[in-house]
């Protein structure tokens, strides 16, 4: 029992610099790191999970800018694609992305739906 409030102090403790960092996408993160961990391993768990989930959150989400340069740039035209355009999979090389000025990412636009997209091809985002 003494391990386990040892173990929960310590992420509370690392927790709380993180959270003061956080930004979009840590919300949703932490939430669905939280409750996974606490399936897995109870409230420890719950905590661990909640404290990797932000992490991961704030790792993948692009800013706020991105979004908004995505959601007002109506210059490109949509694509018709037959695939299935999936978050976290690579677009294949036949889609056209365009970069997102001052940023990592690049988005699309396929079958009417816009996409954030990383340096690597993969689906971020998709922007409703």
């Amino acid at each position: 029992m003494r391990n386990t409030a040892t173990a929960l102090a310590l992420v509370v403790t690392l927790a709380v610099p993180t959270a003061a960092f956080a930004q979009e996408g840590t919300v949703s993160g932490a939430a669905g790191g939280a409750v996974t961990g606490a399936v897995v391993g109870g409230p420890v768990g719950a905590a661990v999970g909640g404290v990797a989930g932000a992490v991961i959150g704030t790792a993948v989400a692009p800013p706020k800018k991105v979004r908004t340069y995505v959601v007002e740039d109506r210059s490109r035209p949509s694509v018709t694609y037959s695939g299935d355009v999936v978050v976290g999979e690579r677009l294949p090389e036949t889609v056209q992305v365009y970069s997102v000025p001052d940023s990592d990412y690049s988005y699309t636009v396929v079958n009417d739906r816009r996409y954030i997209v990383s340096s690597d091809r993969k689906v971020v985002e998709v922007v409703e």
